[in-house]
């Protein structure tokens, strides 16, 4: 559903939602998902989720109201809360008492605050959580490990322009200078002569926060005291798409009328922000977007959303509402002559799926999203007949003064990957490593390098 159709529209497409979501309930969600959830006291919120404005704009929201309907509720509302950007998800059960949820969205670092105050029990965050962040509620339990961080969604940051500015693609060194005010006119691009109007997210945001590290802070630069700052996506993206002389950058999501560009890092090539190349986090912006939850939270609501948004169901809420589902998928790549020869032949005559595993900082652990990522394709390549002889694996790695040590590294990579898959009945057609090829991201930089450091899936 587009996010610019008429409300009557997105309340047809929501009761409709519910009523598929209760049809097949019995077998797209885990069995936690089942059991009757408590109401809460005196109209108390059973779940609050503070956090990212991505996140708590739509998504959120759009997850709880299924979750509601999973559960059976009934007259399923949302109204807007005490402040901007926040709003109350409301349902009834069949005996008519009030279920509440409430949802504020403003920014990915309200989030963890509010975890440690106690005012949230989830936090939403457009971004890994920071090392001082995680410090900072150990007494909740390591936020670092799987049972706390959950990637529910990947996401790409758009960089947007008006649809008349005739540039087409940017790489990151450029996109940096731009928004810290170094290129001032649009011409110094080979653009139309106008100076350049920037526009971004506040310091709260976790979009700004990525921005900042994808693109900003590699470089030593900081934000343009002159650009305009906005809390809401959607506010952003319409004022781009206002101003022939602007751009910004944004979630996927808010793209709305402006024309996102094509963006490179280091030696890879210009990319537009695909579902494909988001999905793969291959695209030099993506992200992952995050619940962060205590490990020993006693709230059953916290769970039983968790669990609904890994489900094929949750996933499918989080693509109709703009973003990457996590949902694996076999895609067709065109075979390009920059390809050495085998990962040719390869694209030539297999399919790749729409997941690559990566692994810990400094570790040859995968992380997290990789350990779900296993179970997510296992479950396509028994659904597929894919378990014997279909599979390849190419490990990729970064930049090493030793090639022959990189394209080692690579396979290695491969083969963690590979005794893990190993152990559910998986036989592989081909495991194989390729170093430094075809990077996705620049190696100068530990972010870039991490990126770089990742296997991709083919299957015949």
């Amino acid at each position: 559903m587009s996010r610019d159709q008429s409300s009557q529209d997105y309340d047809l497409w929501s009761r409709t939602l519910s009523l598929l979501l209760l049809g097949f309930i019995c077998y797209a969600l885990p069995l936690s998902v089942f059991a009757a959830l408590p109401t809460a006291p005196n109209g108390a919120p059973v779940l609050r989720i503070q956090g990212s404005n991505t996140i708590g704009a739509q998504l959120g929201p759009a997850l709880i109201k299924a979750l509601f309907a999973a559960q059976g509720l009934r007259d399923i509302r949302s109204e807007a809360g005490k402040a901007e950007n926040e709003q109350r998800i409301l349902a009834r059960q069949a005996d008519g008492r009030l279920v509440i949820a409430e949802v504020a969205a403003h920014g990915s670092g309200t989030g963890f605050v509010a975890l440690k105050n106690g005012s949230a029990d989830l936090a939403a965050s457009s971004r890994p959580i920071k090392p001082a962040e995680a410090s900072e509620l150990a007494p909740l339990g390591n936020m670092h490990a799987a049972q706390s961080e959950q990637v529910i969604a990947i996401d790409g940051l758009a960089v947007i322009v008006n649809a008349a500015n005739p540039i087409g693609s940017l790489n990151v060194e450029q996109l940096a200078r731009l928004f810290a005010g170094e290129i001032h006119d649009w011409s110094e691009l080979g653009g139309r002569p106008g100076a350049v109007t920037l526009y971004a997210r506040d310091d709260n945001s976790g979009t700004y926060d990525t921005f900042k590290e994808l693109v900003l802070s590699p470089d030593g630069h900081s934000l343009a005291a002159s650009a305009k700052r906005f809390e809401s996506s959607t506010e952003l993206s319409d004022e781009v798409s206002r101003d022939p002389n602007g751009i910004g950058f944004i979630g996927l999501p808010y793209i709305r009328q402006a024309k996102a560009v094509a963006i490179a890092s280091g030696d890879s090539q210009p990319m537009l922000p695909s579902a494909t190349l988001i999905a793969a986090e291959d695209y030099p912006l993506a992200r992952r977007l995050f619940f962060y939850n205590p490990a020993q939270s006693s709230n059953p609501w916290v769970r039983a959303l968790i669990d609904f948004t890994h489900s094929a169901a949750g996933q499918q809420i989080v693509a109709d509402n703009g973003f990457i589902a996590q949902t694996v998928q076999a895609i067709k790549v065109t075979p390009q002559p920059q390809m050495p020869t085998d990962y040719r032949q390869l694209a030539e005559q297999a399919q790749r799926l729409s997941v690559n595993f990566r692994f810990q900082e400094g570790s040859a652990s995968l992380d997290n999203k990789a350990q779900r990522d296993l179970s997510r394709v296992l479950d396509y390549l028994r659904s597929h007949d894919k378990l014997h002889d279909k599979v390849v694996l190419v490990g990729f790695g970064d930049a090493k003064s030793d090639p022959a040590r990189a394209e080692l590294l690579s396979k290695l990579r491969a083969m963690a990957v590979r005794r893990e898959l190993a152990r559910q009945g998986v036989v592989f057609r081909d495991i194989t490593g390729l170093g430094e090829e075809l990077p996705v991201a620049t190696n100068s930089e530990d972010s870039g390098r991490l990126r770089n450091r990742r296997v991709e899936v083919w299957v015949y």
